[in-house]
């Protein structure tokens, strides 16, 4: 049993050195790593939780939440090799569930939309990133593999190996590998929106001209190939790049290059 919870321990300090380049050393870490005290705070008080002290298991979240400024509900279960970074606000209610290898940075929330006893918060799967500011809400599952970006409200379920961005949260899922290490390129969001904006403007302009060039047609009997002003026929455009629209509400991965 001990030794399972060094094991434990060392896990987590190992999980800062693999996702932050700015950790140096083992006591640096040890004594400065507040997303580090606040998953052992939690620990202990989901200990208390379970063995039916949830008084003092309250009381040790609301000292954590003072001491690292993340309030990590007792109830909560978090898995194993949970890396919180930097940490300031990072809000997890009652009955969400972390998996393992998750990365999540500071202003996230998982909270609820319902003010039933039973589940109520979101289900993270294995190997999740979650950026700054993201909310998570609701009974959801955000599958394994996934990213969710900076500032996203997320308030459906995500499948496995998907990317989400904007509010309410877009979801693309991956049409390209994905690298066993942890998704922090947070740079490489697909603007959803944006770009489907961009493809129909495109593809408005392109039938405008082959509009103007049929009515141009019309105006007068063709001549050696030449429409009745005398001037020639123009092409018909190539076709241009398409975003398919979402289907039940999933975006397509080749179509942001992703």
């Amino acid at each position: 049993m001990l030794g399972k919870v060094f094991q434990i321990l060392r896990e987590d300090i190992e999980s800062v050195f693999e996702r932050d380049p700015a950790a140096r050393t083992f006591l640096e870490v040890l004594l400065t790593y507040p997303g580090l005290h606040a998953i052992w705070l939690h620990r202990v008080a989901h200990w208390l939780w379970r063995h039916r002290l949830k008084l003092f298991a309250r009381w040790l979240s609301t000292l954590n939440r003072f001491l690292t400024g993340i309030e990590i509900h007792p109830g909560a279960r978090i898995g194993r090799r949970f890396f919180i970074d930097h940490g300031m606000g990072v809000v997890i209610g009652e009955t969400a569930e972390v998996g393992d290898n998750v990365t999540m940075y500071h202003g996230v929330t998982l909270g609820g939309v319902s003010l039933e006893k039973g589940k109520r918060h979101p289900t993270i799967e294995d190997d999740v990133v979650i950026g700054a500011g993201a909310k998570v809400l609701g009974n959801i599952v955000v599958g394994r593999g996934s990213r969710i970006g900076a500032n996203a409200v997320v308030v459906k379920s995500v499948p496995p190996n998907s990317v989400v961005v904007g509010v309410p949260g877009q979801v693309v899922v991956r049409s390209q590998p994905r690298s066993a290490a942890p998704d922090l390129q947070h740079d490489k969001l697909p603007d959803a929106i944006g770009q489907s904006l961009a493809s129909v403007l495109v593809r408005l302009e392109a039938l405008e001209k082959q509009v103007h060039t049929l009515a141009a047609q019309h105006e007068a009997p063709p001549t050696n190939g030449k429409n009745g002003n005398g001037h020639h026929h123009e092409q018909a455009l190539e076709r241009p790049p398409l975003v398919h629209p979402p289907e039940d509400g999933i975006w397509r991965g080749e179509d942001f290059c992703i």
